[in-house]
């Protein structure tokens, strides 16, 4: 990947894009509680654009996480960056949900000590928060729904020292790796809900698949050429992988991958928001959309899906720009040592929901 290590790259732009089609994906199927009327899954019958947002977050992850550990000055300065990178985002929303959006919702229970103790396990787990009684009626009564994915994500960036340790970094090991990729790829067909395999929990395998293909981008980086007509391939067979299941959660990840590498390092640069070079908001962006969708369905039961996508988008944007300014950007400062945080050029962010 030529220039793969460059810091002028399109990945700003596409996490922003990827938080963008979750609520894309999640304004029709919050209202109608299943996803007759999901654009991507009603043309495939397999993936939703959501489950496509978060697995390319996974995938970038797995690119720029791994670089950052080969690159780091130390397993610690790596462990200190990943956790201000997701948690101080991840526990202000938290909050935020349960004291203002759970109320508003609804909900009930909300300061008793046994309810605050279910809340603190939550947050040692990472998990979305959940308030007795928020969203009652709505067909998914979740307070937050996309933050489900956030302890899966902090595990993989968990999962990046250990394989260092045992070798994967280096020449022999990441053979290795890639080979383990590729059973855990098998496995995540096989595992699937109507899989004919039951092992533990199918998405440990199919998140840890996919960050792992994103890690073996960063490792073979200098064996992959970026091509246009490679790009072409790549989507033909992209397309024709989307149109079953069982070849579909692969199919992107490989496929996907290839298009998502080559749009971040071989296309020219685009900038999908002009914040791109200053802030990041497609962490806060995916964080809050969730709970606004929720409220105004909860508020507007009858609104219209587009319309909601419309608002969902404004509003979580100014809420993404405030959790990067006034959240996220100080603690990576102080996290890196100078007290300020670059926008739109760091570690990558986690998905929307599936």
């Amino acid at each position: 990947m030529a220039g793969a290590t460059s810091r002028e790259n399109n990945f700003g732009s596409l996490r922003l894009l990827f938080a963008s089609l979750v609520i894309v994906s999640h304004s029709p199927e919050l209202l109608d509680g299943n996803r007759s009327r999901e654009l991507l899954t009603r043309l495939f019958g397999t993936l939703s654009f959501g489950e496509v947002a978060v697995d390319g977050f996974f995938l970038i992850s797995g690119f720029l996480i791994t670089q950052s550990f080969v690159h780091g000055s130390s397993t610690v300065s790596y462990l200190v960056k990943r956790v201000a990178r997701i948690v101080p985002g991840y526990l202000v929303c938290f909050i935020l949900c349960v004291v203002v959006v759970g109320p508003l919702a609804g909900g009930t229970d909300i300061l008793t000590a046994k309810s605050l103790g279910r809340l603190a396990a939550r947050v040692i787990k990472l998990a979305q928060p959940a308030v007795t009684g928020a969203f009652a009626g709505l067909p998914y009564p979740a307070l937050n729904g996309s933050m489900w994915t956030i302890g899966y994500e902090f595990r993989c960036y968990l999962m990046v020292p250990v394989l260092g340790w045992l070798g994967c970094t280096r020449p022999r090991g990441k053979i290795v790796w890639a080979g383990v990729v590729a059973i855990l790829l098998v496995l995540d067909a096989l595992t699937l809900p109507n899989g004919p395999l039951r092992i533990g929990n199918h998405y440990d395998i199919h998140f840890t698949a996919v960050f792992g293909v994103g890690m073996l981008a960063f490792l073979f980086r200098d064996r992959i050429p970026l091509r246009a007509g490679w790009a072409a391939a790549a989507a033909v067979l992209l397309v024709a992988s989307l149109c079953h299941w069982t070849t579909a959660n692969a199919g992107y990840a490989i496929f996907g991958g290839y298009l998502i590498f080559w749009f971040a390092f071989a296309a020219p640069i685009v900038r999908l928001s002009r914040f791109d070079n200053r802030a990041d908001i497609s962490y806060g962006l995916y964080l809050y959309a969730f709970p606004v969708q929720s409220l105004f369905i909860w508020w507007y039961r009858g609104i219209d899906p587009w319309l909601l996508c419309g608002i969902a988008l404004t509003v979580a944007s100014a809420l993404g720009y405030l959790s990067w300014m006034l959240v996220e950007r100080p603690c990576l400062g102080l996290a890196r040592g100078n007290g300020k945080a670059s926008g739109g050029r760091g570690d990558a962010v986690t998905r929307g929901g599936r």
